[in-house]
């Protein structure tokens, strides 16, 4: 796997594929930098070799060039954060970039424009890719978020390189800390699986029983579970079409050794709202017109539990609805079990969008091992499936 170590960047221009795809409030001000201070750590290594950068992204779902998808509207952030002028150039291809990134000097940084203001970007365009490539001498792959995407400057790009192409800091480590939990996990492991929908999660439960000791379904998906026992969940989220692939998947983690845990009570409110009236119920147990929302305090104590005695932990999907205050202290409970088994040694790995922001807006961030960037990305890893954007600098 190259990396920046296996390159010296001195007078070199670096080609780097970033997800600066960050959201922009209605005066297109940056509301959340995460993403931006994800790619300092490839940027800065490569400027302090007296390398230089050209940035490429892209943001939002532009139809064709849309101002309000301008990749301008971040260059004062990112200059900010990174420290160092972020230059600007108002396309991705053509004369007016290719005059940019010729005056361009060791040290300094050049954004290019969104590239899904081309159409080309997302059919991963061959000639579109090989546009782009003659303005790097080494293209850097340190996008994780849309590795998962045969894009042209994901994918496609990286055949113009040869030997000259490595993944950057942010995305070497993704791989790295996925790898860790799947293939170089120390034991006990634990995959903790939340959310709505068994539907969306089923290929990654089927692809980590073999590698897992302890399982917790929570969240929307656990009603099916219940209900596919013989529980009554109420109104609560539930695939009924579902329900022999619940019973399916407890089989096979049965045969595997595989221990599965399930929310043994929640907290059921009569509405989906803050204000509902709320009560704590055994999970099989809940009344119509009454849905659960959350985990109850005796599932906290069982998931704190099982949590603490494990030394790898992969965490993608939260407890309940944790966006609602009242419905937020399962997931809270989550996050702190994680945090004081992570202080006693375990390495634990957060993904997904739901759990991403959970952690962030509770506080949990720096208190994981590690944070992934990508959702869906993360997800087709943990189904096993090999990336097209990693792949090709695999080749």
């Amino acid at each position: 796997m190259k990396t920046l170590k296996d390159f010296n960047f001195k007078n070199k221009k670096a080609l780097i594929r970033v997800d600066f795809n960050v959201p922009l409030n209605d005066k297109f001000e940056v509301t959340d930098a995460t993403r931006i201070q994800a790619a300092k750590s490839t940027i800065i290594d490569i400027l302090e070799q007296d390398g230089s950068c050209i940035l490429m992204s892209h943001l939002g779902r532009p139809k064709g060039f849309q101002d309000e998808f301008s990749l301008g509207h971040i260059v004062e952030k990112a200059t900010e954060i990174l420290g160092v002028k972020v230059k600007f150039v108002e396309d991705c291809i053509g004369d007016k970039v290719e005059e940019a990134v010729t005056n361009l000097e060791s040290g300094e940084i050049l954004l290019l424009e969104n590239l899904r203001f081309y159409e080309e970007e997302k059919k991963g365009d061959v000639a579109f890719a090989e546009k782009l490539s003659k303005f790097g001498d080494v293209y850097v792959n340190d996008a994780f978020g849309t590795a998962h995407r045969a894009h042209a400057s994901t994918t496609i790009i990286a055949q113009f390189f040869e030997e000259n192409k490595c993944f950057g800091n942010l995305l070497a480590r993704e791989i790295e800390s996925i790898d860790k939990v799947l293939n170089n996990s120390e034991k006990p492991v634990l995959a903790i699986l939340g959310g709505a929908k068994v539907s969306s999660k089923i290929t990654v439960i089927e692809n980590i029983l073999d590698k897992v000791d302890h399982l917790i379904i929570g969240g929307g998906m656990s009603f099916t579970f219940v209900k596919a026992k013989g529980g009554t969940v109420g109104d609560s989220i539930c695939e009924d079409d579902k329900m022999d692939l619940a019973l399916d998947i407890l089989k096979q983690a049965e045969a595997k050794g595989v221990s599965v845990h399930i929310p043994v009570d929640v907290i059921a409110a009569d509405d989906f709202s803050n204000t509902a009236n709320t009560q704590i119920i055994d999970i099989t147990e809940i009344p119509d017109g009454w849905q659960g929302l959350d985990a109850g305090p005796k599932s906290r104590e069982i998931f704190d539990d099982v949590v603490n005695k494990c030394k790898t932990i992969l965490w993608n999907g939260p407890l309940g609805v944790f966006e609602m205050e009242t419905f937020a202290e399962g997931t809270i409970a989550l996050g702190n079990s994680i945090n004081t088994a992570t202080k006693s040694g375990a390495f634990s790995l957060v993904g997904g969008g739901d759990s991403v922001a959970a952690v962030k807006q509770f506080g949990f961030a720096d208190k994981v091992s590690y944070v992934s960037t990508g959702g869906g990305a993360m997800l087709e890893m943990l189904e096993g499936k090999t990336l097209p954007g990693i792949e090709a600098i695999l080749k």
